[in-house]
C-alpha cells in the first residue's frame, strides 16, 4: 500500500455510509420487506449515513475537494432529514407530512443530484452511474409519491437497490485500489474529456 500518503481518502467512507443505508431502506420502498426493516433504517441512517457522511464531507473540505465537501455533506444531512422526520412523525412533535408534500422534498433532492451529476462527467464512469442512478432513484419516488402512483415508488426502490450497491462498489474498488496501490478493481476512465478552460483567442505576438 501507499506509504507517501499524507491525508487519507474520506470518499470511500462516504460512498459506503450513503450505500449501505441506502440499500436497506430501497428495501422497504421495493416492497421486498416490511416497516420492521425501515425500523432499522432510522438509527442507521443517523449514525452511518447521516454522520459519517457528514463527517466524509469536512474531511474532503480539508482535502480541498469541492465536489466531495457539497455532496457528503448534503446526503448526510439528508439522512438526517429522513430520520428526524420518521421520528418526529412518530412521537406526535410535528403533523403527519402528505404524500405530496414528501414527493416535493425528493423531487428537489432529485434536482439537487442531476446537477451534482453534471460535475461527474470529469470524474469516472463509476461515479456519473452512481449519481444518475440516485437523480432517477429520487424522481421515481418523488413523483410517485406526489402523484399517489405505488408502481412508481416501487420502482424507485428497485432503482434505489442499484444505487445503492452501485457506490459501495465505488467504495470498495477506491479502498482495494488504494491498499494495492495500482488499479484491481476498475472506475472506468472521464466520462467527459473535453477541456476544461475556455480556448484563447487571438493570435500571438
Amino acid at each position: 500500500m501507499p506509504t507517501d500518503t499524507e491525508f487519507g481518502n474520506p470518499a470511500p467512507l462516504g460512498l459506503v455510509g450513503f450505500g449501505l443505508t441506502s440499500v436497506l431502506l430501497s428495501l422497504v420502498n421495493a416492497g421486498i420487506f416490511g416497516s420492521s426493516l425501515e425500523l432499522a433504517v432510522i438509527p442507521m441512517a443517523i449514525a452511518y449515513g447521516g454522520t459519517i457522511q457528514l463527517f466524509a464531507g469536512l474531511l474532503e473540505y480539508r482535502n480541498g475537494n469541492t465536489f466531495g465537501t457539497v455532496a457528503f455533506t448534503s446526503y448526510g444531512a439528508f439522512w438526517w432529514w429522513f430520520a428526524l422526520l420518521v421520528l418526529f412523525e412518530s412521537n406526535g412533535l410535528i403533523d403527519t407530512v402528505s404524500s405530496g408534500a414528501l414527493g416535493m422534498a425528493l423531487i428537489m433532492w432529485g434536482i439537487f443530484t442531476a446537477y451534482m451529476w453534471i460535475g461527474t462527467f470529469k470524474l469516472n464512469w463509476a461515479l456519473w452511474s452512481v449519481f444518475l442512478l440516485l437523480a432517477v432513484t429520487f424522481f421515481l419516488l418523488g413523483f410517485g409519491n406526489l402523484l399517489g402512483i405505488d408502481v412508481l415508488v416501487t420502482a424507485g426502490g428497485w432503482v434505489g437497490i442499484v444505487t445503492g450497491l452501485d457506490a459501495m462498489y465505488v467504495s470498495f474498488a477506491e479502498v482495494t485500489n488504494w491498499c494495492f496501490d495500482r488499479e484491481v478493481v476498475p472506475l472506468g476512465g472521464v466520462p467527459y474529456d473535453g477541456p476544461t478552460t475556455e480556448p484563447q483567442t487571438g493570435t500571438a505576438d
